[in-house]
């Protein structure tokens, strides 16, 4: 961390001293410390504010509240998510992004809307082999962070990110493995994973070398706790080993099924794009940030 130091902590929400607008230190959940114990498929209800970094991305004309895909803000102006989630999309000018939300047919006082004003997908994503799963969202105006609205922390290589051992998903996607495109939750679900070794997932009786160098595996041997259709593009994340912030280490790109044995969440991993993301921010020189 060395190019433009301070501009690049504080734009992608790193964790430091000082502001960014008013959004502060990123990966902070202000009412979490409200929360008891932590209780997707297999997920339980999250309560409002618990996961203040995700987004739901929104198709206006999709039935229902319109959800599509979740994402993560990483700056008060840009979102991280999947690139899969816009295959065939058209008139995203008029798609909206939904921040700060619990429950999305009852939006509060305390959800913030924007509009997409620019969709970067990445250059080389490529859809049959999920490489390169990964996009960005400009919104049309800065969102105003709160105890509701926060900024995620995108990790650079120094994190040691198998090395965290309190890991969570969240999202708005199925919550039963049966008939997944008719069961997505009204109110924001979260579990608790596991990150897998990427040797014993891309293994035989796992997902037999179908996983990249640039995904996280995370879950259960066993199944039964799963990311799933709707989730997309939403965050896993990790809390630091030794500070009260937590790390967006992932976003849920595939897998085959929803909570089988042995075929977890395919995550890509935000550390692998780090310099991806920056180069798209303007925040560095375009170089090797491509795959």
């Amino acid at each position: 961390m060395a190019l433009l130091l301070l501009l690049v902590l504080l734009a992608l929400g790193w964790p430091v001293h000082g502001t960014w607008d008013n959004c502060g230190t990123c990966g902070l959940r202000p009412l979490a410390s409200f929360y008891g114990k932590w209780r997707v498929v297999g997920g339980t209800n999250a309560r409002p504010g618990a996961w203040p970094w995700i987004v739901s991305i929104q198709d206006p004309w999709t039935i229902g509240s319109g959800h599509i895909c979740g994402g993560s803000l990483i700056t008060p102006q840009w979102v991280i998510t999947a690139a899969h989630c816009f295959i065939n999309a058209s008139y995203i000018s008029t798609w909206r992004v939904v921040i700060g939300a619990n429950r999305l047919s009852r939006l509060g006082p305390e959800v913030q809307v924007r509009h997409i004003r620019q969709l970067l997908i990445h250059e080389h994503y490529n859809q049959p082999t999920h490489w390169n799963d990964i996009a960005l969202l400009e919104l049309d105006q800065p969102v105003q962070c709160s105890s509701y609205i926060q900024l995620a922390c995108v990790p650079d290589i120094s994190l040691r990110v198998q090395e965290l051992k309190n890991c969570y998903v969240s999202g708005w996607g199925a919550t039963t493995a049966r008939s997944a495109s008719v069961n997505e939750s009204d109110v924001l679900q979260e579990a608790r994973v596991h990150l897998i070794d990427t040797g014993i997932c891309n293994s035989s009786w796992w997902y037999r070398g179908e996983i990249h160098h640039h995904n996280l595996c995370a879950g259960y041997e066993r199944g039964v706790i799963d990311t799933c259709q709707g989730d997309s593009g939403g965050p896993l994340v990790c809390k630091d080993n030794y500070r009260d912030y937590f790390w967006l280490v992932g976003l849920t790109s595939w897998g085959r099924g929803c909570a089988r044995a042995r075929q977890p969440g395919v995550y890509v991993s935000t550390q692998h794009f780090y310099n991806w993301i920056l180069v798209q921010l303007g925040l560095r020189a375009a170089g090797r940030a491509a795959e």
